[in-house]
């Protein structure tokens, strides 16, 4: 077991199908220990970075990947964001006064939609959307890539606010398996021996013993894991941006309104950025965003 978050590819030899498994602790710790989160948020939200983690790995481009679920009930937000660079970072918002111990999906997230979105560095920005439907975050996603007729895609999510488990599976262009009907029996054969698989399995199994555990008659080769970490990608630079996105007057009306000092916070991670009038005069100078002094705060 690697001492690392990651995801970790599998594949097939007899047959045109790929899998991806993923593992997220330390990654979904830092994100836990950000805000205090109710058990039933802090699983939603393991489930959605594990889900990121596996797409991730399914896409070839460079940029951000984004799943965001909204709804109208406690749980109004999730946000996932996993880069090519393999860096996550998510967030909820929720009504703790709303959710019932032990509540799931349906309770939690009535009438939302999910959307995923790819923002690459260079190239057309895609978004796809599709209403939370079914039991679970991995019937929805499911449900988003059998609607959008790409490839057959099944995904089984769990989390239990320790670690953040993702299990993928993905039919791929017809090689090995020319005739339809074989095709889809195997597909099917492949997600019923899944769909055996359970939480405590998930979670409890390292990725050889649950792959043998499922397919033991199966060729399986099982490629080498990639690691993935918790990453913010705030920064005192981004913050001045979106200060400097305001204009001058409106900056300065603004440092007026808070006494003095305006405070960026970012709600991934906490970090507080302050800018005082010295700081926006620099700024609208062309002085960069940078402190002019490490002992003014």
């Amino acid at each position: 077991m690697p001492d690392f978050d990651f995801t970790q590819r599998f594949l097939f030899d007899d047959t045109d199908v790929r899998g991806e498994l993923a593992d997220l602790r330390g990654s979904y710790a830092e994100v836990l220990a950000k805000h205090p989160y109710p058990e039933p948020v802090a699983q939603l939200l393991g489930e959605l970075l594990a889900a990121a983690a596996l797409l991730v790995g399914t896409l070839k481009f460079d940029g951000l990947l984004v799943l965001q679920a909204r709804s109208s009930g406690a749980v109004p937000l999730l946000m996932v964001e996993c880069s090519s660079e393999r860096e996550v970072r998510g967030i909820a918002r929720y009504h703790a006064e709303q959710i019932p111990t032990g509540a799931g999906l349906r309770e939690l997230m009535p009438e939302g939609l999910l959307t995923l979105t790819v923002d690459p560095a260079q190239g057309q920005r895609y978004q796809g959307i599709v209403e939370l439907q079914g039991d679970s975050l991995a019937d929805c996603l499911s449900g988003y890539f059998a609607s959008s007729e790409q490839l057959p895609t099944r995904f089984w999510l769990n989390a239990d606010g320790r670690r953040a488990r993702g299990f993928l599976l993905q039919q791929l262009p017809g090689e090995r398996l020319k005739d339809a009907e074989a095709r889809a029996a195997s597909w099917e054969h492949l997600v019923t021996l899944a769909d055996t698989l359970t939480a405590e399995e998930l979670l409890g199994l390292d990725n050889e013993t649950l792959l043998h555990r499922l397919y033991h008659q199966e060729a399986v080769r099982l490629f080498e894991p990639l690691p993935l970490r918790f990453h913010c990608s705030c920064s005192r630079e981004r913050s001045a941006n979106a200060l400097s996105s305001l204009g001058h007057a409106d900056a300065e009306q603004l440092l007026s309104e808070r006494s003095g000092l305006v405070v960026v916070d970012c709600q991934f991670c906490n970090q507080r950025y302050e800018f005082d009038a010295t700081d926006i005069a620099q700024l609208f100078a062309g002085g960069g965003s940078e402190e002019p002094s490490t002992t003014r705060h």
